[in-house]
């Protein structure tokens, strides 16, 4: 199962919507590190709302996917952690450490540009003003 990745200037959304496998966490993960070196992204939001569980393993993925997309030179937002993922999470002593957290997709994006603008990146700016 492919999760598709969208494009808005040079900032990614993604959306997972369903419970992966391992496989398919790992396809996921590969998909995406590939898209953000293909189009220099200077963002990444990965939605995960309609996730009610996220498991140690899957975890491990997010985090590890914001940390390889972060040495791209790209941001990365988590948007949607339920609270009884973030619960889970605490509880398994795992969190997001290679990411910043939003309570929406709408909030991660505002927090994408802020953080783009902060460090200079005048791509996604010059992109906005076409």
């Amino acid at each position: 199962m492919r999760i598709p990745i969208l494009r808005l200037d040079r900032i990614l959304l993604v959306s997972i919507q369903i419970d992966l496998s391992d496989n398919d966490a790992m396809e996921f993960q590969s998909d995406l590190v590939e898209r953000v070196a293909e189009i220099e992204a200077t963002g990444v939001a990965i939605d995960i709302t309609a996730l009610d569980v996220v498991d140690s393993y899957m975890a491990r993925v997010i985090n590890d996917t914001a940390s390889m997309v972060r040495l791209l030179g790209a941001e990365v937002v988590i948007c949607g952690v339920q609270p009884f993922v973030a619960l889970t999470l605490i509880e398994m002593g795992r969190d997001l450490l290679g990411a910043d957290c939003a309570f929406n997709l709408g909030q991660g994006l505002e927090i994408l540009k802020q953080r783009i603008a902060e460090r200079g990146d005048i791509r996604f700016t010059e992109d906005e003003n076409d």
